[in-house]
């Protein structure tokens, strides 16, 4: 970390005054705060209020402009320092201020080449370990220190970006303006991406493995322009530079073809149950045919008759008469009561009646028998 020096807002600090940590980090760092946040974020929310305040009343008379991005780690002795130079004098021959990020390498660049120019040279800032400060090309300059602010003055007050050879800083502001343009948050304007051989790794897995994972359309690749040259560079973005120049959204699916592609998404969801489940009813079809099927009259038979009614099961059976031999002097003549004739039983099923009055009328039909039978009892 160079304590040396560093701007920290409007305050610069040198040595012992440089803290050992930065606003965003302190802001995002929760690991420290220990719940202190509670009290402590309703005064940072004065702090970035002030912030945004500060950035709308510095840039708000600015004009057009357009922002240049790229690496603080390329210096004045490589090509892309000299073509940021380049685009940024053009851009200030069109009528147009230069804003860069205001630190070294590629923003240097940039500011150097609108300040040659004899134009507008904005330097935005933002408050980290390792940068001191604004380059001394930077005419109007604003030290951030949050992220997001300096992101919102950017995306803000230009009406184009140039991308060239950056890393990590660089990719982050160049997705956090495509992603703005894509979801309409922001009116669509020109993103140039310099350099076709830094760039084309990147172009081809966009427009190769992301497009056909289906995660960005086919519109979403034509947010970016990708060139080599500086009047490569100015020819895209002429358009905004036209003082009657009016921005528009970006291009995206029409509602009938969402809907269209929705109802084909839940068809193919619908054909795939139904296949799953046709695949899982073929092992249960198989058992069941492998099985062979009983007669009805066999499984029927192996049932047991239940009765029609618990009482039925209580029921007395009929009580068949025995044979008793006549007393010796008298003759049993048929048909007398001495002489019973023996029960019979009639069928339930034959008489179409319920068991129980089948029983019932058996036992009427049989009583006088059985008292015949007890009256003989008496006289032996």
């Amino acid at each position: 970390m160079n304590r040396h020096s560093r701007i920290i807002g409007p305050v610069r600090a040198r040595g012992r005054a440089v803290p050992e940590t930065t606003a965003d980090q302190r802001l995002f760092d929760k690991r420290r705060s220990g719940g202190a946040e509670v009290h402590t974020d309703t005064w940072r929310v004065m702090r970035i209020q002030s912030e945004f305040v500060e950035g709308f009343g510095a840039l708000g008379e600015l004009g057009p402009a357009v922002s240049i991005f790229g690496s603080a780690r390329l210096g004045e002795d490589t090509p892309e320092y000299a073509l940021a130079s380049e685009i940024a004098a053009g851009i200030v021959d069109a009528g147009a201020a230069v804003i860069t990020g205001g630190g070294p390498g590629i923003m240097e660049a940039g500011n150097r080449g609108a300040a040659d120019a004899e134009g507008a040279s904005v330097g935005l800032g933002i408050e980290l370990p390792f940068e001191a400060g604004l380059n001394d090309w930077v005419h109007l300059g604003i030290n951030f220190r949050y992220f997001f602010v300096r992101k919102t003055m950017f995306v803000k007050y230009s009406r184009g970006f140039v991308v060239l050879p950056g890393g990590f800083g660089t990719l982050d502001e160049m997705f956090e303006a495509l992603t703005l343009v894509q979801t309409q948050k922001v009116t669509r304007f020109p993103i140039v991406l310099v350099g076709r051989e830094y760039w084309s790794g990147l172009v081809d897995w966009l427009t190769t493995t992301v497009l056909d994972k289906g995660t960005i359309s086919e519109a979403d690749t034509r947010l970016f322009t990708v060139v080599d040259t500086a009047e490569e560079a100015l020819a895209a973005l002429a358009p905004c530079l036209e003082p009657d120049w009016e921005p528009s959204l970006a291009e995206r699916p029409e509602p009938e073809d969402a809907a269209e592609r929705d109802a084909e998404e839940q068809q193919a969801v619908r054909e795939a149950a139904e296949a799953a489940a046709e695949e899982s009813d073929a092992p249960a079809e198989a058992e069941d045919s492998a099985v062979p099927a009983e007669p009805a009259e066999a499984a029927e038979a192996a049932e047991p008759a239940e009765p029609a009614d618990a009482s039925d099961a209580l029921l007395p059976l009929p009580v068949q008469a025995a044979s008793v031999p006549a007393p010796s002097g008298s003759a049993a003549e048929p048909g007398s009561p001495s002489a019973p004739e023996p029960a019979t039983m009639r069928s339930p099923a034959a008489s179409g009646a319920t068991a129980r009055e089948a029983r019932a009328a058996v036992c009427e039909e049989q009583a006088p028998d059985i008292a015949g039978q007890a009256m003989l009892w008496e006289e032996v």
